[in-house]
Protein backbone atom coordinates (compact mmCIF):
# COMPACT_ATOMS: atom_id res chain seq x y z
CA UNK A 1 0.00 0.00 0.00
CA UNK A 2 1.65 3.66 -1.03
CA UNK A 3 0.98 6.69 0.40
CA UNK A 4 -1.12 8.17 -1.63
CA UNK A 5 -3.26 4.76 -1.34
CA UNK A 6 -3.15 5.76 2.70
CA UNK A 7 -4.55 9.36 1.93
CA UNK A 8 -6.97 8.18 0.00
CA UNK A 9 -8.38 5.83 2.80
CA UNK A 10 -7.68 8.43 5.48
CA UNK A 11 -9.69 10.82 3.51
CA UNK A 12 -12.65 8.45 2.84
CA UNK A 13 -12.79 7.01 6.99
CA UNK A 14 -13.36 10.98 7.51
CA UNK A 15 -15.71 11.82 5.18
CA UNK A 16 -17.71 7.86 6.41
CA UNK A 17 -18.27 9.42 9.97
CA UNK A 18 -16.45 6.24 11.41
CA UNK A 19 -14.59 6.84 14.67
CA UNK A 20 -11.41 4.56 13.87
CA UNK A 21 -10.44 1.54 11.46
CA UNK A 22 -8.35 -0.47 11.61
CA UNK A 23 -6.48 -2.42 8.76
CA UNK A 24 -4.19 -5.39 8.43
CA UNK A 25 -2.25 -6.33 5.40
CA UNK A 26 0.52 -8.58 5.37
CA UNK A 27 3.04 -6.83 7.08
CA UNK A 28 1.27 -3.40 7.51
CA UNK A 29 -1.14 -2.42 10.26
CA UNK A 30 -3.38 0.57 10.05
CA UNK A 31 -4.92 2.64 12.61
CA UNK A 32 -6.83 5.36 11.38
CA UNK A 33 -8.62 7.22 14.24
CA UNK A 34 -11.13 10.57 13.82
CA UNK A 35 -13.90 12.27 15.77
CA UNK A 36 -14.27 14.78 17.75
CA UNK A 37 -11.88 14.57 19.86
CA UNK A 38 -9.23 14.67 17.35
CA UNK A 39 -8.53 17.33 15.38
CA UNK A 40 -8.05 16.11 11.76
CA UNK A 41 -7.33 12.65 11.40
CA UNK A 42 -4.70 10.11 13.02
CA UNK A 43 -2.99 7.32 11.48
CA UNK A 44 -1.02 4.99 13.13
CA UNK A 45 1.35 2.25 10.72
CA UNK A 46 3.14 -0.27 11.81
CA UNK A 47 5.53 -2.91 10.66
CA UNK A 48 4.69 -6.24 12.19
CA UNK A 49 6.78 -9.56 10.96
CA UNK A 50 6.65 -11.18 7.78
CA UNK A 51 6.03 -14.44 9.58
CA UNK A 52 2.93 -13.67 11.30
CA UNK A 53 0.25 -14.94 8.86
CA UNK A 54 -2.49 -14.12 11.84
CA UNK A 55 -3.56 -10.50 10.12
CA UNK A 56 -4.87 -12.25 7.38
CA UNK A 57 -7.43 -13.78 9.39
CA UNK A 58 -9.60 -10.92 10.81
CA UNK A 59 -9.50 -9.37 7.12
CA UNK A 60 -10.89 -13.10 5.87
CA UNK A 61 -13.23 -13.15 8.72
CA UNK A 62 -14.33 -10.08 7.74
CA UNK A 63 -15.74 -10.22 4.63
CA UNK A 64 -16.63 -13.89 4.86
CA UNK A 65 -19.13 -12.24 7.73
CA UNK A 66 -22.27 -12.12 5.46
CA UNK A 67 -22.57 -16.36 5.58
CA UNK A 68 -25.39 -16.55 8.16
CA UNK A 69 -23.27 -17.13 10.77
CA UNK A 70 -24.09 -13.77 12.82
CA UNK A 71 -28.27 -14.07 13.07
CA UNK A 72 -29.74 -10.82 10.86
CA UNK A 73 -31.34 -8.12 13.95
CA UNK A 74 -34.75 -7.11 14.17
CA UNK A 75 -35.38 -3.35 13.50
CA UNK A 76 -35.53 -1.27 16.67
CA UNK A 77 -38.64 0.13 16.29
CA UNK A 78 -42.19 -1.56 17.12
CA UNK A 79 -43.57 -0.99 14.02
CA UNK A 80 -41.07 -2.79 12.15
CA UNK A 81 -40.33 -5.54 14.57
CA UNK A 82 -41.66 -8.13 12.30
CA UNK A 83 -39.26 -7.42 9.71
CA UNK A 84 -35.17 -7.93 8.77
CA UNK A 85 -32.67 -6.00 9.29
CA UNK A 86 -30.19 -6.62 6.03
CA UNK A 87 -26.50 -4.70 7.71
CA UNK A 88 -23.25 -3.97 5.98
CA UNK A 89 -20.54 -6.50 6.51
CA UNK A 90 -18.11 -3.73 5.58
CA UNK A 91 -17.12 0.04 5.51
CA UNK A 92 -17.29 1.52 2.32
CA UNK A 93 -19.56 3.80 0.06
CA UNK A 94 -23.05 1.58 -0.97
CA UNK A 95 -24.50 1.64 -4.64
CA UNK A 96 -27.93 0.39 -5.61
CA UNK A 97 -27.23 -0.02 -9.18
CA UNK A 98 -24.02 -2.02 -10.80
CA UNK A 99 -22.93 0.43 -12.84
CA UNK A 100 -24.66 4.14 -13.29
CA UNK A 101 -26.37 3.15 -16.86
CA UNK A 102 -27.38 -0.04 -15.35
CA UNK A 103 -31.03 -0.76 -13.22
CA UNK A 104 -31.17 -0.89 -9.34
CA UNK A 105 -30.43 -4.51 -7.96
CA UNK A 106 -33.96 -4.32 -5.66
CA UNK A 107 -36.93 -2.44 -5.73
CA UNK A 108 -38.95 -1.34 -2.77
CA UNK A 109 -41.97 -3.75 -2.63
CA UNK A 110 -39.58 -6.70 -4.56
CA UNK A 111 -39.47 -10.16 -3.63
CA UNK A 112 -35.99 -11.76 -2.75
CA UNK A 113 -34.31 -15.25 -2.48
CA UNK A 114 -31.13 -16.14 -0.10
CA UNK A 115 -28.05 -15.33 -1.87
CA UNK A 116 -29.86 -12.77 -4.56
CA UNK A 117 -27.26 -9.20 -5.07
CA UNK A 118 -28.98 -6.28 -3.00
CA UNK A 119 -26.50 -3.81 -3.45
CA UNK A 120 -22.57 -3.30 -3.88
CA UNK A 121 -20.56 -1.26 -1.35
CA UNK A 122 -17.01 0.01 -3.14
CA UNK A 123 -14.40 -0.55 -0.64
CA UNK A 124 -10.23 0.59 -1.19
CA UNK A 125 -11.61 0.26 -5.24
CA UNK A 126 -12.90 -3.16 -5.13
CA UNK A 127 -16.57 -3.65 -5.38
CA UNK A 128 -18.20 -6.20 -3.29
CA UNK A 129 -21.81 -7.77 -3.55
CA UNK A 130 -23.96 -8.04 -0.89
CA UNK A 131 -26.02 -10.92 -1.09
CA UNK A 132 -29.60 -11.22 0.85
CA UNK A 133 -29.30 -13.82 3.60
CA UNK A 134 -32.87 -14.38 3.60
CA UNK A 135 -35.87 -14.78 0.98
CA UNK A 136 -38.74 -12.22 1.20
CA UNK A 137 -39.82 -8.51 0.42
CA UNK A 138 -38.04 -5.74 0.43
CA UNK A 139 -40.17 -3.12 2.55
CA UNK A 140 -37.11 -0.29 3.08
CA UNK A 141 -33.65 0.90 1.47
CA UNK A 142 -32.20 2.88 4.21
CA UNK A 143 -29.32 4.23 2.31
CA UNK A 144 -29.14 6.34 -0.40
CA UNK A 145 -27.33 5.50 -3.49
CA UNK A 146 -23.46 6.66 -3.35
CA UNK A 147 -23.36 7.25 0.51
CA UNK A 148 -20.72 6.28 2.94
CA UNK A 149 -21.68 3.25 5.28
CA UNK A 150 -20.18 1.82 8.06
CA UNK A 151 -19.54 -1.61 9.61
CA UNK A 152 -23.41 -3.57 10.57
CA UNK A 153 -25.07 0.04 9.40
CA UNK A 154 -28.77 -1.19 8.81
CA UNK A 155 -29.11 -1.13 4.80
CA UNK A 156 -32.44 -2.91 3.68
CA UNK A 157 -35.91 -3.51 5.77
CA UNK A 158 -37.08 -7.48 4.65
CA UNK A 159 -40.31 -8.63 5.59
CA UNK A 160 -39.57 -12.45 5.44
CA UNK A 161 -43.24 -13.46 5.13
Amino acid sequence: MDLKEIQNLIKFVAKSGASEVKLEMGDVKITIRTGESHKGETTIVQQIPVSAPAPQAPVAAQSAQPTGDTPEAPAETSDDSKYITIKSPIIGTFYRKPSPDKPVFVEVGQTINQGDVLCVIEAMKLFNEIESEVSGKIVKVLVDDASPVEFDQPLFLVDPS
